[in-house]
């Protein structure tokens, strides 16, 4: 990488934010100049970047010019308002929201997965929502040589994907219920702490979530398998860091689990950590931090011959999020796609 490049983060005090200048820094991104964009009440604060001590500025449509490379960690909304500006000032956006992964003519990219959709991206990619992602991840391999015939799963995600102020929620239900003291809920429908809610995202008329519609829309645009049959529920659990999955995957042929073992132990990305002897499997407290998907509980699915059973934990924030948009531009610059 010879070549530095002009490079503004949209949603830069926000946590996927935070994760990604940290991770910028820790990769040696080639940067010549960083913009850090947020909204008013953020702008005018100082964030030290590496060496850099940079004011925040509040993101608007003037805000990219000279930009070479967008990162937007924002909500929907402004993605919608604001990607279309960037663009149109000639930066390459890696959009971290909802609002451009299932439109036709977006790239929907992980890299270890489908990086060969980044040529035909027209300004915008966008990052799968942060369950898919290491749930593609770990099934791609074996899918190449053994195409999957269906998709259960149960995801365990940690209040972190839905920001700070989910962060701060569980942290104060768990001290008020130490102390004995009555919780009240502000971002969750329910109390977090101490306990599990069956709910990530709205409920929709067919009684799943966004969430899991998300998850099951997502998986078949990045597997390019548009009538694959996926089941998702999503569950919040009272953890910080570290979404987790239960999976079970259905083949089209019969497949063992040392077959599995050995096709995801060699794929990028992955460590497997599987040894029930020693009750060594992933967790959350465990994997955060990581850029990895961790990957354990391999075993034959006892209702079908063709089917794996099994158990992944990523960082939501690092691989769900801020480090799979560095690793997106990372191939762009390696493909010599800007």
């Amino acid at each position: 990488m010879s070549s530095l490049y002009n490079v503004a983060v949209v949603g830069a005090t926000g946590l996927v934010g935070q994760e990604f200048l940290k991770i910028a820094i820790q990769r040696r991104f080639p940067l010549k100049g960083l913009r850090l964009l947020a909204s008013h009440r953020s702008a005018g604060r100082k964030l030290t970047v590496g060496e850099w001590e940079v004011e925040v500025e509040e993101a608007t449509s003037q805000s990219f010019r000279g930009v070479d490379l967008a990162f937007f960690s924002a909500t929907t909304e402004v993605s919608k308002q604001l990607v279309p500006a960037a663009v149109r000032a000639g930066a390459i956006v890696i959009d971290d929201s909802g609002a451009w992964r299932m439109e036709p003519d977006v790239p929907l990219v992980v890299p270890e997965v489908n990086a060969d959709d980044l040529k035909w991206h027209k300004g915008i990619i966008s990052i799968p929502n942060c369950p898919t992602t290491p749930l593609c991840q770990a099934l791609w391999p074996v899918h190449r040589v053994n195409p999957i015939a269906r998709i259960i799963v149960d995801t365990y995600q940690s209040v972190s994907g839905t920001g700070a102020a989910a962060l701060q929620e569980l942290t104060d239900q768990t001290r008020a219920v130490l102390d004995g003291n009555a919780t009240r809920a502000h971002v969750y429908p329910h109390q977090i702490a101490f306990n599990l809610l069956p709910q990530v995202d709205v409920f929709l008329g067919s009684g799943y979530t966004k969430e899991e519609w998300k998850i099951i829309n997502e998986t078949r645009k990045i597997l390019h398998e548009p009538e694959l049959p996926i089941s998702a529920t999503c569950v919040r659990v009272p953890v910080y860091v570290g979404h987790s999955e239960a999976v079970h995957a259905e083949f089209t042929k019969p497949i063992t689990p040392e077959d599995f073992y050995n096709i995801v132990h060699e794929a990028p990305g992955i460590t497997v950590q599987d040894e029930p002897s020693v009750n060594l499997y992933p967790t959350p407290w465990t994997v955060a931090g990581k850029d990895d998907t961790y990957i354990g509980r391999i075993r034959q699915d006892a209702s079908h011959p063709n089917g794996i059973a099994f158990w992944l934990v990523s960082d939501n924030l690092r691989k769900g999020a801020a480090l799979n948009a560095i690793q997106i531009a990372e191939e762009l610059i390696a493909r010599g796609l800007i």
